[in-house]
């Protein structure tokens, strides 16, 4: 079987679009969150190029079509890469092991450690940049 220029071009274009968007799903979130405004223009970036995609397409410009497709499908994996950054504020997720109870007590009621709850809170509250803890 022996491909053309051509269908290897289209070929490995598409294995191309394809690592872009699996990237976009499978690679490390970004540190810190887009806001939502710079990620709806991406996207309205991304729809006005295959709109001039689609408006190549039907005026006969294949190879111009193929290339603004290409553009706008990277634009669209970058945005959903883009959209998935989390904020200091996101809550954390559900598979975090922090989620669980503490085991109770012989009483049934769950005994916590103030002073060691104080001690780590107040340890947090310094690292945080520009923030006091209450003097209390």
């Amino acid at each position: 079987m022996v491909l053309s220029l051509e269908a290897a071009w289209r070929l490995g274009l598409a294995i191309a679009f394809c690592v872009a968007i699996l990237m976009s799903v499978c690679a490390r979130a970004p540190r810190q969150s887009v806001p939502g405004a710079e990620l709806r223009r991406l996207v309205y970036c991304a729809l006005l190029l295959y709109l001039v995609g689609g408006l190549a397409s039907v005026s006969h410009h294949h190879l111009l079509a193929g290339f603004v497709y290409g553009a706008g499908i990277i634009v669209s994996a970058l945005a959903a890469w883009l959209s998935r950054g989390r904020d200091q504020e996101d809550p954390p997720d559900d598979d975090d092991p922090g989620d669980d109870p503490p085991p109770p007590e012989p009483d049934g009621l769950p005994r916590l450690d103030w002073a060691a709850f104080e001690r780590e809170f107040r340890a947090y509250a310094r690292r945080q940049p520009g923030r006091e803890p209450s003097p209390r």
